[in-house]
């Protein structure tokens, strides 16, 4: 901590105590510094600085003179714990304006930030992709690590862009065992989650003006991430059964990127007639399929699916997977298995963006599957999930009877709701009010574009997840939601 904050401020420490004093000051008004923390010792950062000691304790002293500080006897400097105002620097960035970015840049900075990542307060929250911290398995996890700590590598260097080799091993007979899928060891790219596997996939296959294919609805950051390659979306509609591919026809796109096994948001399955449909369009167009597999380990009324990958050997098919529907979504490791033609130009693309993935924990998760301890946790929390998806369909067919529309229910760790009774245009009234009552909902609205077809085009939409919630929460928060509906219900 101390080289960081040191390295902001070492270009003034040889103009003495009171450049300094000024750079902490700013980092206190921007809270690098949060009220209550510490300073580093005078020691330390005059050895960081290499100034003398007493430059570093002027600056200190007056920094504890106007309040911003606190110093005692023996204890390093700590923040005053009171508010202070706008940090200097923020007031000139705006006298300055906007500054110049590339192209990437401005077209990152007319896309709005999708923060469904925060901290809320809220009692319980309907929100998807979360799961509960009691199904992750803490104590064969630490195993695991402290196994791969302990066993001391010869030497500390840069690995294979592509990834720990013995993890992509395992993922082969795994990826064989679970969804019959073949592929040679070097086609594995390990990548920081499904999104760094979708940049990859954005940056190699798409130009400026070029088209790419996305289901409508579709996972909100996997269209901002390859528009923001400059390409621009086909949004096809789904049904049922996933994506419409009649609608491909005289589509001339470089990509498509499609979730056949469970489409999100909606839940449809592609049937084997659309699969070849999609990939005899590939073919015709020289495209390529990006096949996201998100959540393909929860299926509860139906048998399992083939993946796309395995009608073609992948020639054209991209397969994107991941363990953040299985372990945890902060773990940040998902897996590409691309073409052989690819594979090549993507470990570079790997090792050109972070070198790889970190290893300890690669090595980690390659040692889980071996022992068969992910498979075994994967049925677990099938069983606890499919539990929790029985309690909200229960729940919601005992508080909503015929005023809702279930979808998506058969496999994956949510649902769509549909209320017949609400226009689209509630959604942001029930959010509002559902939350003033701690219950966290979630509009479907943002993952259209364009809006809905007929059938769903003035219904409001919940996509509701409950993989991190108890039967008790589920229950709980229906019944509040309902309230939260009724009151809606009375405006609109």
């Amino acid at each position: 901590m101390v080289q960081l904050e040191s390295q902001a401020i070492a270009k003034h420490a040889k103009m003495g105590a009171r450049q300094i004093y000024e750079a902490l000051k700013d980092q206190i008004l921007s809270h690098v510094y949060e009220a209550g923390g510490q300073l580093p010792s005078s020691r330390n950062l005059s050895n960081e600085l290499g100034v003398s000691r007493t430059t570093v304790t002027v600056a200190y002293e007056q920094l504890a003179g106007e309040g911003f500080v606190e110093q005692r006897q023996g204890a390093r400097a700590r923040v005053a714990a009171f508010p202070f105002g706008q940090r200097p620097s923020d007031a000139r960035l705006k006298q300055q304006g906007a500054q110049r970015l590339s192209a990437y840049g401005e077209r990152l900075r007319a896309t709005s930030p999708w923060l469904d990542c925060l901290p809320n307060s809220l009692m319980i929250d309907f929100r998807y992709g979360d799961l509960a911290p009691s199904d992750f398995p803490a104590l064969a996890w630490k195993k695991a690590v402290n196994a791969v700590i302990a066993q001391r590598p010869s030497r500390l260097a840069y690995d294979d862009p592509r990834g720990s080799r013995r993890l992509r091993q395992a993922l082969q007979g795994y990826l064989w065992r679970a969804r019959t899928l073949q592929c040679d060891l070097e086609q594995i790219i390990i990548v920081n989650g499904s999104q760094q596997g979708l940049d990859l996939c954005a940056r190699l296959l798409l130009d400026p003006g070029s088209e790419f294919v996305i289901e409508n609805p579709s996972y909100r950051m996997a269209r901002q991430i390859f528009a923001s390659t400059g390409a621009s979306p086909v949004p096809l509609a789904v049904d049922g059964e996933g994506l419409k591919t009649e609608l491909l026809e005289g589509v001339r796109a470089h990509l498509a990127y499609v979730t056949p096994s469970h489409q999100f948001p909606l839940g449809g399955v592609m049937p084997i007639s659309r699969r070849h449909q999609l990939l005899e369009w590939a073919r015709e167009n020289n495209a390529y399929v990006i096949e996201d597999d998100y959540d393909s380990e929860y299926r509860y009324d139906i048998s399992p699916v083939p993946p796309v990958h395995s009608l073609e050997a992948g020639s054209n098919v991209i397969y994107l997977g991941t363990i953040s529907k299985t372990l945890s979504p902060m773990m940040r490791i998902g897996y590409l298995v691309v073409p052989p033609k690819l594979q090549d130009v993507f470990a570079t693309a790997k090792q050109l963006f972070d070198r790889h993935s970190p290893v300890t924990e690669q090595e980690a998760l390659a040692a889980f599957i071996e022992r068969g301890g992910y498979e075994g946790h994967v049925r677990r929390v099938r069983r606890l999930n499919r539990d929790r998806r029985e309690t909200l369909l229960k729940a919601l067919q005992c508080a909503f009877g015929e005023r809702v529309t279930v979808e998506g229910a058969d496999a994956g760790l949510h649902v769509v709701v549909w209320f017949n009774e609400l226009p689209k245009s509630s959604e942001t009234a029930l959010q509002e009010t559902a939350q003033r009552a701690g219950i966290g909902v979630h509009g479907i609205s943002a993952l259209y574009e364009p809006q809905p077809d007929e059938a769903t085009a003035d219904k409001l939409g919940l996509v509701m997840g409950y993989s991190a919630l108890t039967p008790q929460q589920i229950e709980k928060g229906v019944h509040l939601l309902l309230a939260a509906v009724d009151t809606v219900k009375e405006q609109f």
